[in-house]
């Protein structure tokens, strides 16, 4: 499947799949941003894309990105809609520095991690009652209650 894409910045690459068994592409910085401690950035990504319909993006920190330079996203991860793919709709990787020290992003440094997923849309159906065993609440699987 082709998606559409576009860089802002057309010095710096277009993503790439690192490897054949990689479900992620990398996503780079497209300026030097400073992340003070305790602080919140937005990074931007160069990168717009239409996603397909059906699909959402997700964009996700790289494993090494929290211990290399003590950023991860605030919120997990970030859901990029197919509808978001206007000329001004730049991706922006949201990170927090979790150090005591500022953190500093260069240009073309690997940010952040896109995987496209597949979603389907599902309709509700109310009831009065579930039937199912109640499993124990938060953290019932791994013992945490």
């Amino acid at each position: 499947m082709k998606v559409k894409i576009k860089r802002i910045d057309k010095d710096l690459p277009l993503p790439v799949y690192e490897t054949d068994g990689s479900v992620g592409f990398d996503i780079l910085a497209r300026e030097d941003t400073v992340v003070e401690a305790g602080e919140l950035a937005i990074v931007p990504s160069n990168l717009i894309v239409e996603v397909p319909r059906e699909y959402m993006l997700i964009v996700a920190s790289r494993s090494s990105t929290p211990r290399k330079k003590g950023l991860t996203p605030p919120h997990g991860f970030g859901i990029i809609d197919h509808d978001y793919c206007g000329p001004d709709d730049e991706i922006g990787v949201i990170v927090r520095n979790f150090t005591d020290k500022r953190s500093e992003v260069k240009r073309g440094e690997k940010i952040a991690q896109g995987v496209f997923v597949h979603i389907d849309k599902f309709q509700w159906e109310e009831v009065d009652e579930m039937t199912a065993e109640s499993r124990g609440g938060f953290g019932s699987t791994g013992g945490y209650n």
